[in-house]
């Protein structure tokens, strides 16, 4: 069941004592209550990219309180920075500075800063305290709830990292405003991924409301962001560090990570790989015989709804694809493991797929 949309949104990510709050609001970079609970001292540096610093950086700045120790840093923009040099620039900014372990690092921006900042923070001095501010509609949905932090390897996705929870989540819905058609889209990849692994009325809610989920129509926004926090939350509190049920929120990723690795990080947007990806795996779902042909076609229809591809790459081979998908990190014992769908709203982890089958899959499967 769906709640009525409301000005503000609050969830808690049960964790013992990591637990945090998601904030999810208008204007929320606006006051300085938002950040100020969350601050383990006085020493705080603010980490963004160059996309991001012109738009909201001042604005969040400005709302900490007058006795911070306040440094600011501006990365590059871009998928492919999110690597270990970057989270160097971070460390290099920390000491030179002189923060110690009471100090925080504040994530200003999508998946990526929020990544490499939570990784930077998690490793400082064996652990400092972080905020994550996502900007990007997958990174207030996705990437800034649950702890996982981390960089690319050139061989995988996200293969360097550690678990490491932010001390609250603030998601300004204003931000958007500012958001390209292309980077709202990728974001829609996993929105609809929470309807698909666990919740089919939300599924079908979705279906009614893409064209104004599409521009951006603020209620209709808040509640989506809602529902698919509120679903992470819940995963991730019962399974905190991926050893069963949190692989579920995979869905699509294991075919998306090989193309954005192989693409070249930052020519597929991670989202644009990721409904790519649900559609390759929703199509083996269906030629295992899981879902039916109805509910597959509805599974292509939402994706393409949102504005994301359903093709693969012309110049990948079933090879590629294979090649990089056993660098998965939810393979065991050298099995490869995907997440398919046993009905809408009812993901499985499936690790007895024969090799013939999924290359039979992706040899046949349509490129663009």
């Amino acid at each position: 069941m769906i709640r009525p949309a409301t000005a503000q949104h609050t969830l808690d990510v049960a964790l013992g004592e990591r637990s945090y709050p998601i904030h999810i609001g208008t204007g929320l970079l606006s006051g300085s209550e938002a950040l100020t609970p969350y601050l383990a001292g006085k020493q705080v540096m603010v980490v963004t990219n160059e996309t991001i610093a012109p738009l909201y950086l001042e604005t969040l700045c400005a709302n900490l309180p007058d006795n911070v120790e306040l440094r600011t840093l501006v990365l590059p923009d871009g998928e492919q920075y999110k690597n270990i040099e970057q989270v160097n620039r971070i460390w290099d900014a920390l000491l030179e500075a002189g923060f110690n372990r009471r100090c925080t690092l504040v994530a200003l921006g999508g998946g990526v800063i929020g990544d490499m900042v939570g990784y930077a923070a998690a490793s400082y001095q064996r652990g400092v305290a972080f905020i994550q501010v996502p900007t990007t509609l997958l990174s207030q949905v996705d990437s800034s709830v649950g702890g996982k932090t981390g960089v690319n390897h050139p061989l995988g996705k996200n293969m360097i990292g550690a678990f490491w929870q932010p001390k609250a989540v603030l998601i300004d819905i204003a931000t958007l405003a500012t958001l390209p058609d292309r980077e709202l889209s990728a974001g829609l990849a996993e929105v609809i991924k929470y309807g698909l692994i666990r919740d089919e009325a939300f599924l079908g809610w979705l279906e009614d409301n893409m064209a104004a989920l599409r521009r951006i129509d603020p209620a209709t926004v808040s509640e989506a962001i809602a529902r698919s926090c509120q679903i992470k939350a819940d995963i991730v509190a019962d399974d905190e560090t991926e050893q069963g049920m949190r692989a579920l929120l995979n869905l699509g990723h294991t075919f998306g990570h090989a193309i954005e690795a192989h693409q070249g990080y930052g020519n597929w947007l991670h989202g644009e790989a990721v409904g790519a990806g649900m559609a390759m795996a929703a199509t083996l779902s269906e030629q295992l015989g899981l879902i039916s042909a109805a509910d597959l076609a509805r599974v292509q229809a939402i994706i393409d709804s949102a504005g994301l591809p359903l093709a693969a790459p012309a110049n990948m081979q079933s090879n590629d694809f294979i090649t990089r998908m056993r660098l998965d990190k939810k393979n065991v014992d050298a099995r490869l493991r995907l997440v398919l769908l046993n009905a809408l709203g009812d993901a499985c982890i499936n690790d007895a797929t024969p090799e013939n089958i999924l290359r039979n899959l992706i040899d046949r499967y349509p490129r663009a």
